[in-house]
């Protein structure tokens, strides 16, 4: 026996949407509108039957603080304090080790002149006869 093919009941037929093109002042101004909170993005992109990618789009190019390529770093208080802090702390310890470092050769240049005024290397014979 053959088998039966059984008819679907999806329509193949294809709707194909009329390309739209938005002026440049409808775009400034719906970007104005989301900026407002008048619509969120999902809400306009239903009402408008366009792609939230085309809207972001429009954000970046229409919206003075939304511009694309920049990143705004957001932290808390607590953390741009702590960050601060920390900061001052490698400050602080490196005026130290450099104040360390000049100390160091003040004395190894202290020992060289010692060692030629008195003809002794006192960098290897510390028993000195006095």
């Amino acid at each position: 026996m053959g088998k039966i093919k059984s008819k679907s009941t999806k329509s193949t037929a294809l709707i194909i949407r009329q390309r739209r093109t938005f002026s440049e002042a409808f775009k400034r101004e719906k970007v104005n509108e989301i900026l407002l909170c008048n619509y969120s993005i999902g809400s306009f992109c239903k009402l408008w039957e366009v792609s939230t990618t085309t809207v972001y789009r429009w954000i970046n190019q229409y919206s003075p603080e939304h511009k694309k390529g920049t990143t705004m770093i957001i932290q808390k208080d607590s953390e741009s304090y702590k960050t601060q802090e920390l900061t001052n702390k490698v400050a602080e310890l490196e005026r130290a080790l450099g104040q360390k470092q000049m100390q160091l050769d003040y004395l190894e240049k202290l020992v060289t002149l010692a060692s030629e005024k008195y003809e002794i290397d006192l960098k290897k014979n510390f028993k000195v006869p006095l």
